[in-house]
């Protein structure tokens, strides 16, 4: 079924715009030079030439209307459309939708968007589901174990059973959580805008930090930027840095968040895979590998995105905006 964002009327096709203008700027000067002659004995040349020039100002102003109206007004509506639908908005109709082109283009982005608007609505009620199904009998794992735990008269190979299945009732609660995250952080709700020094504020972290551009100014609210700091801080801290350099800077392209630590480092092998989801390199200290795919999915959600730099010590990542 398609949408009904697009109002639909008639409109001249892209190609009869295109070419009544191309055909307008190839005939009007030459239709200008034959009324100035047809008019000059009548009126003198001077009069004329300006009787002439004041219709073409008027056939331009008109010409220039039309494009207006039938090309560039409805190319930024449907961009502004474009930009509501991305922070999460619902875009209202189109009631000026140009040529046929057009429109048909606006028809196809608009149904695009509701298409993803689903998906991502599918995506995040069935992440509620599964982590609210499974909490239950995680509890129950965890009442049992805590039950078997406390017998005095359990054998020693028993009792690594149960520490066994508390870690792993532990893991997969942190498993759910960080799926809840993963869920969240693919909606834009981080509106706004803020400074590195107000986002920092939020953030506590047993690492040394040096901060650099600390008034530059992104187009994230403080608690979306503080989230991003406190994953990408806490797994430095987790994979044994003391200290981490943040600097901000402002570009013509937009603004860039440089975090230089000086822990161990990515190894080449594990550098192409540091985002992927559930990838740990710490599994075994409770590592569930979802910070910086987290960190990633909140930044592509808000227009901006991450990457890992080489560097020849520690690890370097460079968030732009």
């Amino acid at each position: 079924m398609r949408s009904k964002n697009v109002v639909r009327k008639w409109r001249p096709p892209l190609a009869l715009v295109l070419g009544g203008s191309l055909l307008a700027v190839l005939v009007l000067p030459v239709v200008g030079l034959f009324v100035v002659d047809l008019l000059a004995p009548s009126m003198g040349r001077g009069r004329a030439t300006v009787v002439v020039a004041l219709g073409a100002l008027s056939a331009t102003v008109i010409l220039g209307w039309l494009l207006w109206r039938l090309i560039l007004a409805p190319v930024r509506a449907l961009g502004l459309r474009a930009e509501t639908i991305r922070g999460g908005g619902i875009a209202e109709p189109m009631t000026r939708f140009g040529t046929p082109e057009i429109g048909e283009l606006g028809q196809t982005v608009l149904e695009m968007a509701a298409v993803l608007q689903a998906r991502e609505l599918a995506i995040r009620s069935y992440a509620d589901h599964v982590t609210h199904e499974l909490k239950t009998p995680l509890t129950a794992i965890r009442g049992a174990a805590e039950l078997l735990a406390s017998d005095p008269a359990l054998e020693a190979e028993a009792q690594q059973l149960v520490r066994t299945i508390s870690e792993a009732e532990a893991r997969a609660e942190r498993l759910l959580a960080a799926a809840r995250q993963i869920a969240v952080a693919r909606e834009p709700s981080h509106h706004g805008t803020s400074t590195l020094s107000e986002a920092i504020s939020l953030v506590s972290t047993s690492l040394s930090v040096e901060v650099e551009g600390e008034n530059v100014i992104f187009p994230l609210n403080r608690e979306g930027l503080a989230l991003i700091l406190e994953h990408l801080l806490g797994n430095a801290a987790a994979l044994g840095a003391g200290m981490i350099r943040i600097e901000a800077r402002a570009i013509p392209e937009g603004q860039t968040l440089t975090l230089r630590d000086d822990g161990p480092g990515v190894s080449a092998g594990n550098r192409t895979r540091i985002f992927e989801p559930f990838f740990t390199t710490r599994r075994d200290d409770g590592g569930t590998g979802m910070g910086l795919a987290i960190v990633k999915t909140l930044l592509l959600a808000h227009g901006a995105d991450i990457r890992l730099e080489p560097s020849e010590t520690g690890a370097t990542f460079v968030i732009s905006f």
